[in-house]
């Protein structure tokens, strides 16, 4: 059978989502081309080569992008049969990719893909694909599967090379980026995340054989930094900490990143010397508010006072925290954007923090626990398809019109290349006037000048491209 994975966005990293499965499907004994169309345009003579496409959906802006594809692929190719897989496919299933797909897979997707593949190849389902009666509607409910399966090597010579995707700035250089998983799923059941909706607290370790031979592949292809994507590195810390040490003895030179909770930073305080030794460099954390409040409605297992301790323990080590966050919420307050601002500053994290998430508003997809929170019923609005997220509105109108401000400031920030510290000067001030405040003035010993804070270190390891939910 031949078979066309298609990724419309992964993070800015090269797509795991494309490798794994092609490898699982060539195993098989199927042909497998894969394009990924955050950095390759759309490939007509792929799609007239293939027998069936897969679409990897592992995040919300993937989905939005995927249905997208979708929607050209049908214009180009009614009966191909076509499938997504992933975190996000069972989102906007009605409305959206149930008109769209023949199969929609979640949670270990790759047995499902695999078997629905062998059905095409067996002959077993008309033109249209499973499930796909000919008004173009799919009956398939999603498979949500969360069986141990095997796991295989990902087929990295079928994606577009490392130099292709986001780099790792720090110390004046960049250097090329691999991104690996050592676990999927979480254990946790933060009601704004949507993995919960598909793990439901569970996760599914990937075999440290597999994980260290593709990090070795990826070194071969001339990665010089890792990028541990697991949604929780230390949901399995024994698996987690093996792994990192085995890597740091295979490859001392390498360096890494990864992402865990605040509330694993603390209780894991002894492994932390270990994962400076073997190259750790920064922790993605979800800090996503400083208002305790917020935190206790998202079920974020933290506090504000427990993040800072977290900042302060890793930097201890030597380890830089780059936070992500989710300011805007219907909860959200003017004052409470000032004392995000101002932590971002107490917390030297300016140029820890990509502009881009003093502007993230909350999803609400289908199935989002959220929806159950009686806090959320005042605010809620209709379901938006095209979105795939339920709207809302916030309690103060002007938190909403704060966030478009903001928004346009980050685009145009971006657009201008402009520092980052010269962007969350213009996203303080218009924090600031929005409570009513007058900017701090340089002998107050917030900033230097404009665009210019103190302690801003911009040399700070990162990554070349933000991320999007």
């Amino acid at each position: 059978m031949r078979v066309l994975l298609i990724s419309t966005y992964e993070l800015g990293h090269q797509p795991l989502h494309l490798a794994s499965p092609a490898a699982a499907l060539i195993d098989a004994g199927h042909d497998v081309r894969c394009l990924d169309l955050s950095v390759e345009s759309f490939d007509r003579a792929a799609l007239d080569w293939a027998e069936a496409v897969g679409i990897s959906v592992p995040m919300h802006t993937a989905m939005r992008l995927a249905i997208r594809a979708a929607r050209g692929i049908r214009r180009a190719r009614p009966g191909r049969p076509l499938c997504f897989y992933g975190l996000y496919a069972p989102v906007g299933r009605d409305a959206t990719a149930g008109a769209l797909a023949d199969r929609i897979l979640a949670g270990e997707y790759e047995p499902a893909l695999l078997e629905w593949v062998g059905e095409l190849a067996a002959g077993n389902v008309g033109e249209l694909g499973v499930g796909r009666p000919t008004n173009g509607a799919s009956t398939d409910r999603p498979t949500i599967s969360l069986d141990r399966g095997s796991f295989h090597l990902p087929a990295r010579g079928l994606l577009p090379p490392l130099e292709r995707y986001a780099h790792l700035a720090f110390g004046g250089q960049e250097r090329l980026v691999g991104y690996v998983e050592a676990s999927h799923g979480c254990v946790h059941r933060c009601r704004h995340c949507p993995i919960p909706v598909v793990y439901d607290g569970r996760i599914r370790v990937v075999g440290q054989d597999v994980v260290l031979e593709d990090i070795a592949q990826l070194v071969a292809a001339g990665a010089q930094h890792i990028t541990f994507g697991d949604p929780d590195f230390l949901n399995g810390a024994r698996h987690s900490l093996r792994i990192a040490q085995a890597m740091h003895e295979r490859f001392p030179g390498l360096t890494f990143d990864c992402t865990t909770k605040v509330e694993h930073v603390l209780e894991h305080v002894r492994i932390w010397p270990e994962l400076a030794e073997a190259g750790c460099l920064f922790v993605v954390s979800a800090l996503e508010s400083v208002d305790d409040e917020i935190l206790g409605r998202l079920d974020k297992g933290h506090t504000t006072a427990q993040a800072v301790e977290a900042i302060a323990l890793l930097r201890s080590h030597g380890i830089e925290v780059r936070p992500s966050f989710m300011p805007f919420t219907p909860w959200t307050t003017r004052e409470g954007m000032v004392e995000l601002v101002d932590f971002v500053v107490e917390q030297d994290l300016i140029g820890n923090v990509d502009p881009v998430q003093f502007a993230i508003r909350l999803l609400l997809p289908e199935g989002s626990l959220l929806l159950e929170h009686p806090d959320m019923q005042p605010h809620l609005g209709p379901y938006d398809a095209e979105r795939l997220t339920y709207t809302w509105s916030a309690a103060d109108p002007e938190v909403d019109r704060l966030h478009a401000r903001l928004s346009t400031l980050v685009e145009q920030g971006a657009a201008a290349e402009e520092p980052v510290s010269t962007t969350f000067y213009r996203i303080r001030s218009e924090v600031l006037a929005a409570a009513g405040r007058a900017p701090a003035g340089a002998g107050e010993g917030v900033y230097a000048g404009p665009g210019v804070f103190a302690g801003a270190d911009l040399e700070r390891p990162r990554l070349t491209e933000p991320w999007f939910c």
